[in-house]
């Protein structure tokens, strides 16, 4: 966080390394809370968009996709990938089909 800026998060984020599905492109998250989620993919995204997504998850009783809507309020470039900060307003989790 820069200096003089006001911390905005809700929840306290967990560094994690999750598959995350957006449309047609795979990536992998780079930490996430309950209220939103940062992950790197390819493709192009803006700041106010609307974008579902689905994360998946390991659990003791098999492995489960956590299917997210949310708004994107963060983008950055690395290379040919792009973070993107999303926060989450929809979500449900299911089994993962195998």
């Amino acid at each position: 966080m820069k200096v003089g800026q006001a911390e905005k998060r809700r929840d306290r984020r967990v560094e994690t390394e999750l598959p995350v599905y957006v449309s047609n492109a795979t990536g992998v998250t780079r930490d996430m809370s309950p209220s939103g989620t940062f992950f790197w993919i390819s493709g192009t995204y803006s700041v106010g968009e609307s974008i579902s997504f689905s994360m998946e998850m390991k659990t003791a009783g098999g492995k489960m996709m956590w299917k997210c809507r949310g708004d994107v309020v963060r983008t950055e470039r690395r290379g040919n990938d792009m973070g993107v900060a999303v926060r989450i307003t929809e979500s449900a989790m299911e089994a993962a089909l195998k």
